[in-house]
């Protein structure tokens, strides 16, 4: 199984060295980078271009390791059993299976996604690390080992959140998504939207690298946020020379809140503005 990327992700050279080597190894891919930046979307088109089946787990703060495995609802059983329901003679009627069991149990080997890692406390990695090691787990309810029918291919997202055990990274091979330079960029915009008129194209990186480039500014723009930018510029019709346009009272650019998603940043690029006029 290779992945070469496909028509509607733009994967770099290094990126796809990184998931075959895991593919090879048969090691989780840990890939980290800025949100915004592909990484989740990357295990929905590693598994379409190795048409596997996808498991998505996505992590919150509350989620435990064993919910991946699987959750016994001791209380449904115990209502069932005063309401003489037959169903409580037979315990797997109250065993939920969990993303890794749905992995396990699949014919065909699938990619699985753990999203967001880092969401989860401390311990959750050093708590799967047995079963991702095995590729197994055992179910005490019912006395049953549960092994993976074909080992997952199995991807894992993090946003810096938290450190991450050295027992777990020991465990993954790494990759970090670097953010996007002007030439890959232009590619991701053309994919996503293929009639774009090149002009505009220019005008609009030019104002989105500028405005990563901002000193003090508490989240910069991500990819995702310029594909969100540049559809309403196509939305409104916005002209080339509007994006153009370097008169000191419109520093901000047009339909910003694309861009800019909290008040410190809009202050701050106000600010600017203010200082910009000042100096004129």
């Amino acid at each position: 199984m290779r992945f070469d990327g496909t028509a509607d992700y733009v994967a770099t050279d290094d990126l796809k060295i990184a998931v075959n080597a895991a593919i090879a190894l048969e090691r989780p891919l840990l890939v980290k980078g800025e949100p915004g930046t592909g990484k989740s979307v990357l295990a929905r088109e590693v598994a379409g271009a190795l048409k596997a089946p996808l498991v998505e787990w996505h992590v919150k703060s509350t989620t435990k390791a064993h919910q991946g495995l699987y959750e016994y609802d001791a209380v449904a059983r115990l209502r069932d059993s005063q309401l003489g329901d037959p169903r409580v003679s037979d315990i797997r009627n109250y065993i939920r299976k969990g993303k890794l069991w749905e992995a396990f149990d699949s014919d065909v080997r699938p990619v699985l996604l753990i999203d967001e890692i880092d969401k989860a406390d401390i311990e959750f990695p050093n708590d799967l690390l047995l079963e991702l090691d095995r590729m197994e787990f055992y179910v005490y309810e019912t006395g049953e080992t549960v092994k993976a029918r074909a080992r997952p291919i199995i991807l894992i997202t993090s946003n810096n959140e938290k450190e991450l055990p050295d027992a777990f990274l020991r465990r993954c091979f790494f990759h970090y998504i670097k953010f996007p330079d002007a030439e890959i960029m232009n590619r991701i915009v053309d994919v996503h939207f293929p009639k774009i008129k090149q002009r505009l194209v220019h005008e609009a990186l030019s104002l989105f690298y500028q405005l990563r480039e901002v000193p003090g500014l508490k989240k910069k723009p991500s990819t995702s946020e310029l594909l969100d930018w540049l559809k309403l510029l196509l939305a409104d019709d916005v002209a080339v020379e509007t994006l153009r346009e370097r008169d000191p009272r419109k520093v901000i650019p047009p339909l910003a809140g694309a861009l800019v998603k909290n008040e410190q940043d809009t202050h701050l690029l106000e600010r600017l503005a203010f200082m910009v006029r000042r100096g004129t």
